[in-house]
Protein backbone atom coordinates (compact mmCIF):
# COMPACT_ATOMS: atom_id res chain seq x y z
CA UNK A 1 0.00 0.00 0.00
CA UNK A 2 1.05 3.50 -1.00
CA UNK A 3 1.30 6.86 0.90
CA UNK A 4 -1.59 7.78 -1.26
CA UNK A 5 -3.80 4.26 -0.06
CA UNK A 6 -3.28 5.15 3.66
CA UNK A 7 -4.40 8.66 3.29
CA UNK A 8 -7.72 7.46 1.60
CA UNK A 9 -8.12 4.68 4.22
CA UNK A 10 -8.18 6.99 7.25
CA UNK A 11 -9.90 9.69 4.78
CA UNK A 12 -12.71 6.49 4.49
CA UNK A 13 -12.24 5.48 8.75
CA UNK A 14 -12.88 9.28 9.61
CA UNK A 15 -15.98 9.40 7.50
CA UNK A 16 -17.29 6.13 9.34
CA UNK A 17 -16.33 7.78 12.52
CA UNK A 18 -18.09 11.37 11.82
CA UNK A 19 -21.07 9.63 10.86
CA UNK A 20 -21.14 7.99 13.91
CA UNK A 21 -20.69 10.88 16.38
CA UNK A 22 -23.24 12.75 14.12
CA UNK A 23 -26.00 10.23 14.92
CA UNK A 24 -24.62 10.09 18.69
CA UNK A 25 -25.42 13.86 18.70
CA UNK A 26 -28.39 13.72 17.30
CA UNK A 27 -30.29 11.23 19.88
CA UNK A 28 -28.59 13.64 22.32
CA UNK A 29 -30.88 16.38 21.02
CA UNK A 30 -33.79 17.13 19.12
CA UNK A 31 -33.27 15.79 15.79
CA UNK A 32 -35.65 15.72 12.35
CA UNK A 33 -35.60 11.98 11.02
CA UNK A 34 -35.52 12.86 7.36
CA UNK A 35 -32.67 15.07 7.75
CA UNK A 36 -30.41 12.48 9.83
CA UNK A 37 -31.66 9.65 7.51
CA UNK A 38 -30.60 11.85 4.08
CA UNK A 39 -27.22 12.59 6.29
CA UNK A 40 -26.45 9.19 6.55
CA UNK A 41 -27.41 7.86 3.65
CA UNK A 42 -25.66 10.34 1.64
CA UNK A 43 -22.34 9.27 3.88
CA UNK A 44 -23.18 5.87 3.27
CA UNK A 45 -23.06 6.17 -0.66
CA UNK A 46 -19.48 8.55 0.12
CA UNK A 47 -18.07 6.07 2.19
CA UNK A 48 -18.67 3.34 -0.50
CA UNK A 49 -18.17 4.84 -3.81
CA UNK A 50 -21.91 3.98 -4.99
CA UNK A 51 -23.48 6.70 -6.99
CA UNK A 52 -27.05 7.22 -5.62
CA UNK A 53 -28.98 5.13 -2.99
CA UNK A 54 -32.37 5.46 -0.84
CA UNK A 55 -34.25 4.38 2.40
CA UNK A 56 -37.24 2.96 2.58
CA UNK A 57 -39.48 2.45 5.04
CA UNK A 58 -42.46 -0.45 5.94
CA UNK A 59 -46.11 1.53 6.32
CA UNK A 60 -48.88 0.25 7.79
CA UNK A 61 -49.50 -2.24 5.22
CA UNK A 62 -46.44 -3.68 4.34
CA UNK A 63 -45.33 -1.42 1.61
CA UNK A 64 -41.84 0.50 1.33
CA UNK A 65 -42.10 4.07 0.96
CA UNK A 66 -39.10 6.11 0.32
CA UNK A 67 -38.14 8.73 2.87
CA UNK A 68 -34.71 9.63 2.29
CA UNK A 69 -33.07 9.95 -1.43
CA UNK A 70 -29.73 11.15 -2.64
CA UNK A 71 -31.17 12.87 -5.52
CA UNK A 72 -34.57 14.34 -6.11
CA UNK A 73 -34.75 14.10 -9.58
CA UNK A 74 -37.86 12.39 -10.40
CA UNK A 75 -36.19 9.24 -12.55
CA UNK A 76 -33.96 8.52 -9.85
CA UNK A 77 -36.41 8.15 -7.29
CA UNK A 78 -38.75 6.21 -9.36
CA UNK A 79 -36.23 3.67 -9.86
CA UNK A 80 -36.14 3.33 -6.49
CA UNK A 81 -39.54 2.94 -5.86
CA UNK A 82 -39.98 0.47 -8.77
CA UNK A 83 -37.26 -1.28 -6.51
CA UNK A 84 -39.35 -1.47 -3.95
CA UNK A 85 -42.51 -2.77 -5.57
CA UNK A 86 -40.43 -5.42 -8.07
CA UNK A 87 -37.04 -5.25 -7.56
CA UNK A 88 -34.02 -6.03 -4.79
CA UNK A 89 -35.94 -4.21 -2.10
CA UNK A 90 -38.97 -6.18 -2.03
CA UNK A 91 -37.13 -9.13 -1.97
CA UNK A 92 -34.47 -7.87 1.22
CA UNK A 93 -37.75 -6.78 2.83
CA UNK A 94 -39.42 -10.00 2.78
CA UNK A 95 -36.48 -12.41 3.35
CA UNK A 96 -34.76 -10.36 6.06
CA UNK A 97 -31.57 -10.59 3.95
CA UNK A 98 -29.33 -8.26 2.20
CA UNK A 99 -29.71 -8.52 -1.88
CA UNK A 100 -26.58 -7.72 -4.41
CA UNK A 101 -26.89 -7.67 -8.10
CA UNK A 102 -23.95 -7.13 -9.04
CA UNK A 103 -24.99 -6.57 -12.82
CA UNK A 104 -28.48 -5.41 -13.03
CA UNK A 105 -28.59 -6.22 -17.31
CA UNK A 106 -28.86 -9.98 -15.79
CA UNK A 107 -32.03 -9.28 -13.64
CA UNK A 108 -34.02 -8.49 -17.04
CA UNK A 109 -36.64 -11.38 -16.26
CA UNK A 110 -36.79 -11.68 -12.82
CA UNK A 111 -37.99 -7.46 -12.38
CA UNK A 112 -38.10 -6.33 -16.03
CA UNK A 113 -39.69 -3.09 -14.86
CA UNK A 114 -36.81 -2.58 -12.42
CA UNK A 115 -34.27 -3.43 -14.98
CA UNK A 116 -35.65 -1.40 -17.73
CA UNK A 117 -35.25 1.50 -15.39
CA UNK A 118 -32.09 1.01 -13.87
CA UNK A 119 -30.76 0.70 -17.11
CA UNK A 120 -32.33 3.59 -18.59
CA UNK A 121 -30.53 6.01 -15.45
CA UNK A 122 -27.10 4.31 -15.99
CA UNK A 123 -27.10 1.94 -12.77
CA UNK A 124 -25.44 -1.00 -13.04
CA UNK A 125 -25.42 -2.66 -9.63
CA UNK A 126 -27.40 -2.51 -6.97
CA UNK A 127 -27.21 -3.37 -2.99
CA UNK A 128 -30.47 -3.60 -0.70
CA UNK A 129 -29.80 -3.37 2.64
CA UNK A 130 -32.51 -4.74 5.76
CA UNK A 131 -32.87 -2.21 8.25
CA UNK A 132 -33.96 -4.62 11.58
CA UNK A 133 -35.72 -3.57 14.61
CA UNK A 134 -34.18 -7.23 16.17
CA UNK A 135 -36.42 -9.73 14.39
CA UNK A 136 -38.32 -6.95 12.46
CA UNK A 137 -37.48 -5.49 9.50
CA UNK A 138 -39.27 -1.86 9.08
CA UNK A 139 -37.19 -1.11 5.81
CA UNK A 140 -34.27 -1.40 3.25
CA UNK A 141 -31.72 0.75 2.28
CA UNK A 142 -31.02 1.01 -1.18
CA UNK A 143 -27.66 1.37 -2.77
CA UNK A 144 -26.83 2.00 -6.24
CA UNK A 145 -24.03 1.94 -8.97
CA UNK A 146 -23.05 3.09 -12.52
CA UNK A 147 -20.52 0.07 -12.62
CA UNK A 148 -21.00 -3.55 -12.78
CA UNK A 149 -19.62 -4.59 -9.48
CA UNK A 150 -19.70 -7.36 -6.39
CA UNK A 151 -20.05 -5.49 -2.81
CA UNK A 152 -17.11 -6.58 -0.58
CA UNK A 153 -17.61 -8.30 2.87
CA UNK A 154 -16.15 -4.88 4.16
CA UNK A 155 -18.44 -2.70 2.63
CA UNK A 156 -21.47 -4.58 3.39
CA UNK A 157 -20.80 -4.77 6.66
CA UNK A 158 -20.51 -1.20 6.74
CA UNK A 159 -23.12 -0.40 4.91
CA UNK A 160 -25.40 -2.96 7.74
CA UNK A 161 -23.73 -0.48 10.42
CA UNK A 162 -25.00 2.77 9.01
CA UNK A 163 -28.27 1.14 8.23
CA UNK A 164 -28.43 -0.15 11.73
CA UNK A 165 -27.60 3.73 13.09
CA UNK A 166 -30.68 4.72 10.49
CA UNK A 167 -32.95 2.31 12.79
CA UNK A 168 -31.42 3.99 15.95
CA UNK A 169 -32.33 7.74 14.29
CA UNK A 170 -35.88 6.36 13.36
CA UNK A 171 -36.96 4.75 16.86
CA UNK A 172 -34.74 6.10 19.59
CA UNK A 173 -32.99 3.68 22.16
CA UNK A 174 -35.34 4.65 25.05
CA UNK A 175 -38.43 3.97 22.69
CA UNK A 176 -37.76 0.34 21.51
CA UNK A 177 -39.89 -1.66 24.24
CA UNK A 178 -42.83 0.15 23.50
CA UNK A 179 -44.34 -1.08 20.06
CA UNK A 180 -47.01 2.04 19.62
CA UNK A 181 -43.69 4.69 20.13
CA UNK A 182 -42.66 2.78 17.37
CA UNK A 183 -45.49 2.60 14.97
CA UNK A 184 -45.80 6.48 15.79
CA UNK A 185 -42.16 7.21 14.69
CA UNK A 186 -42.05 5.22 11.44
CA UNK A 187 -45.40 7.15 10.59
CA UNK A 188 -44.13 10.71 11.73
CA UNK A 189 -41.23 9.78 9.28
CA UNK A 190 -43.35 8.50 6.50
CA UNK A 191 -45.51 11.44 7.17
CA UNK A 192 -42.64 14.44 7.19
CA UNK A 193 -41.48 13.12 3.39
CA UNK A 194 -45.34 13.80 2.31
CA UNK A 195 -44.81 17.40 3.62
CA UNK A 196 -41.29 17.47 2.74
CA UNK A 197 -42.51 16.61 -0.94
CA UNK A 198 -44.97 19.41 -1.25
CA UNK A 199 -42.49 22.08 -0.18
CA UNK A 200 -40.02 20.70 -3.21
CA UNK A 201 -43.01 21.33 -5.39
CA UNK A 202 -43.72 25.28 -4.10
CA UNK A 203 -39.89 26.05 -4.40
CA UNK A 204 -39.30 24.18 -7.69
CA UNK A 205 -42.42 25.44 -9.66
CA UNK A 206 -42.13 29.67 -7.86
CA UNK A 207 -37.90 29.85 -8.48
CA UNK A 208 -37.30 27.43 -11.13
CA UNK A 209 -34.85 24.69 -9.24
CA UNK A 210 -34.29 21.43 -9.29
CA UNK A 211 -35.91 18.83 -7.03
CA UNK A 212 -32.70 18.25 -5.40
CA UNK A 213 -31.71 22.10 -5.29
CA UNK A 214 -35.46 22.32 -3.81
CA UNK A 215 -34.55 19.94 -1.01
CA UNK A 216 -31.22 20.87 -0.48
CA UNK A 217 -32.50 24.71 0.08
CA UNK A 218 -35.28 23.68 2.82
CA UNK A 219 -32.38 21.94 4.62
CA UNK A 220 -29.82 25.10 4.32
CA UNK A 221 -32.96 26.95 5.76
CA UNK A 222 -33.68 25.34 8.40
CA UNK A 223 -30.12 24.39 9.86
CA UNK A 224 -29.37 27.86 9.38
CA UNK A 225 -32.45 29.26 11.17
CA UNK A 226 -32.02 26.07 14.04
CA UNK A 227 -35.25 24.60 12.67
CA UNK A 228 -36.53 21.15 11.88
CA UNK A 229 -36.99 19.92 8.20
CA UNK A 230 -40.51 19.46 8.96
CA UNK A 231 -41.42 22.64 10.64
CA UNK A 232 -39.52 24.89 7.32
CA UNK A 233 -41.45 22.37 4.93
CA UNK A 234 -44.70 22.87 6.47
CA UNK A 235 -44.11 26.97 6.65
CA UNK A 236 -42.91 27.00 2.71
CA UNK A 237 -46.23 25.04 2.11
CA UNK A 238 -48.10 27.53 3.80
CA UNK A 239 -46.26 30.65 2.40
CA UNK A 240 -45.18 31.38 6.34
CA UNK A 241 -41.86 30.90 4.88
CA UNK A 242 -41.10 33.17 1.05
CA UNK A 243 -39.41 30.95 -1.15
CA UNK A 244 -37.34 33.60 -2.19
CA UNK A 245 -36.14 33.60 1.59
CA UNK A 246 -35.60 29.47 1.10
CA UNK A 247 -33.50 30.16 -1.62
CA UNK A 248 -31.57 32.40 -0.53
CA UNK A 249 -29.99 30.09 1.98
CA UNK A 250 -29.05 27.81 -0.68
CA UNK A 251 -27.27 30.34 -2.59
CA UNK A 252 -25.06 32.09 0.52
CA UNK A 253 -23.81 27.97 0.85
CA UNK A 254 -23.14 27.73 -2.61
CA UNK A 255 -21.09 31.40 -2.76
Amino acid sequence: MNDGDTVNVKSREQKINDAFVATTDALMNDYDIVDLLSTLLKTCTDILGVDAGGILLADSGGDLDLVASTSEEAKVVETIIIAAGAGPCIDCYSTGRAVSVPDITAGATRWPKFHDSAIEQGFRSTYAIPMRLRREVIGVMNLLSTTPDSITDNDADIAQALADIAVLGILHERNFRNPLVVGEQLHLALDTRIIVEQAKGVLAQAEDLTMTDAFNALREYAAAHDLSLRHTAEATVQRAIATADVVAALARRQG
